[in-house]
């Protein structure tokens, strides 16, 4: 684990945003990371997919950089009946 500089600025974004959505502020962070990741590997995809990219990705194990360069759990339209 590390640490992260951010600005004043973005911590007050995280801080509310993460109250708003019952986060800490670490996890809101780790959420808005790991959007604006799969976001840039896979702009094909709209935010509901990215959602549900993540939830396949967590019932698989959780989602590490090779998966999602993979595109194993990218693909739209994936049910995720049977990945549980």
């Amino acid at each position: 684990m590390g640490i992260v500089k951010i600005s004043d600025l973005m911590h007050e974004n995280l801080r509310v945003a993460g109250n708003a959505l019952s986060r800490s502020i670490n996890a809101q962070a780790e959420h808005w990371m790991r959007v604006g990741m799969l976001t840039e590997m896979h702009p094909e995809l709209n935010h509901r997919e990215i959602c549900q990219l993540l939830i396949r990705a967590e019932l698989a194990g959780g989602l590490d950089i090779a998966m999602a360069v993979s595109g194993e759990f990218g693909k739209p339209g994936a049910s995720l009946a049977g990945k549980q």
